[in-house]
């Protein structure tokens, strides 16, 4: 495959990473993973599917509760967007590096507002001719345990960092 096809069929896994986030679709959500799949964001590290979808179901739990506080009102909604990302694809592996924002209409009239933002660092696989995450990172400026370091992340992805 060429730059081009691994970097939109990586977008494209990123792109049912957020779906699947969104709408807490744990079984979308954990298929974006590799069987040993690390996810170390704000509530944790969790090491393979099995864990990540118990993560997953846990904000399920949360937001559902939320949802029915609201009632009679329509729910609330996150959206997750990500941009400014940077690839760099060495044959079956790949890291990367991406600001991510959330949009959310919890407040009222459900006028959105941007919740949160951050950035993500990830180590990818292709398993079976498909890309997966390896490793994501999460990074949330909101969050002082979760705020970036003063070092650029996106210059250590294209230094001897990435080599690991």
């Amino acid at each position: 495959m060429s730059y081009a096809e691994d970097r939109a069929e990586i977008q494209d896994l990123e792109a049912r990473y957020m779906f699947a986030l969104d709408w807490l679709d744990a079984d979308a959500y954990v298929a974006t993973f590799t069987e040993d799949g690390v996810l170390d964001w704000a509530l944790g590290v969790a090491r393979g599917r099995d864990a990540i979808r118990e993560e997953v179901k846990r904000m399920r739990a949360y937001f559902d509760g939320l949802w029915k506080a609201q009632a009679p009102e329509r729910p609330a909604r996150l959206r997750h967007f990500i941009a400014n990302r940077t690839l760099r694809i060495e044959g079956d592996r790949a890291w990367g590096c991406a600001y991510w924002f959330e949009i959310n209409n919890d407040i009222r009239g459900r006028w959105p507002y941007v919740g949160g933002y951050g950035h993500y660092e990830d180590e990818l696989r292709k398993v079976n001719g498909q890309w997966l995450f390896a490793r994501r990172k999460i990074f949330n400026e909101c969050m002082a345990d979760r705020a970036a370091s003063d070092t650029n992340p996106a210059a250590v992805l294209w230094g001897s960092a990435a080599k690991k």
